[in-house]
């Protein structure tokens, strides 16, 4: 295996995201690289075509820089990991330590302390339920669950910034421990500070706590929005 002194991590993403490596480039620190290639999706964000995403997965992982050392591979979609749960590790291999957005939001909520969340998605109510049936299965109380309505993630990725607080402060519930906002194409790292502030309490989003969690597996430190990135595992 090829190796050198940068911490380098693959990330498989959806064709028609327009957010996650904007996302990647703010919340990775010094000295690591991200290698991304992308697999075929199919809108809308219907349980159907989440699940046509599982097959693509080995072969886009298999031409994730051949031969080189990875520190984590991430799957970037909340939706399609809630509805694979752990096809998605089987169908990666074990090359390197397997993330999803789902799985990195349980292991934030865990690290926090959190029992229960408000969920906030930009889905269709049918993806929405998607995934807060996933955090409910895994111990999660998800106390409200608030879509948007939106069906393609291209117009997710397009949301204002003002729109996505608004959104986002609507969808919090006074019995909920923290907000999470799902979706990697929803551009929401760069609010997540301003929504913080406003609801006194841990908001999460896909893109934050996958990298986040990314990272604290493989024990690097780094900075980054939010009551989560305060918070090692290690």
């Amino acid at each position: 295996m090829w190796r050198d002194k940068l911490s380098r991590f693959g990330l498989i993403a959806l064709a028609t995201d327009l957010t996650i490596e904007g996302d990647a480039a703010r919340l990775l620190p010094e000295g690591c690289r991200l290698h991304v290639t992308r697999i075929a999706f199919d809108n809308p964000t219907t349980a159907e075509n989440l699940r046509k995403t599982g097959p693509r997965l080995r072969a886009a992982a298999d031409i994730l820089v051949p031969g080189v050392e990875l520190k984590g591979i991430g799957f970037a979609c909340t939706s399609a990991s809630a509805v694979l749960g752990p096809k998605v590790q089987e169908a990666i291999g074990d090359r390197a330590p397997v993330t999803t957005p789902a799985g990195a939001a349980l292991r934030g909520f865990a690290a926090l302390g959190v029992q229960r969340i408000a969920l906030m998605t930009p889905y269709m109510q049918e993806a929405s339920d998607l995934v807060g049936d996933y955090f409910a299965t895994h111990g999660v109380g998800v106390v409200s669950r608030h879509a948007m309505g939106y069906a393609d993630d291209r117009d997710m990725a397009l949301l204002p910034p003002e729109k996505v607080i608004r959104f986002a402060l609507d969808s919090d519930h006074p019995d909920a421990e923290a907000l999470f906002m799902s979706c990697t194409a929803l551009p929401a790292v760069p609010v997540i500070e301003e929504i913080e502030a406003e609801l006194g309490k841990p908001v999460l989003s896909s893109n934050q706590a996958l990298f986040w969690s990314m990272l604290d597996i493989a024990q690097i430190p780094a900075e980054g929005p939010g009551q989560l990135f305060k918070v090692r595992t290690w």
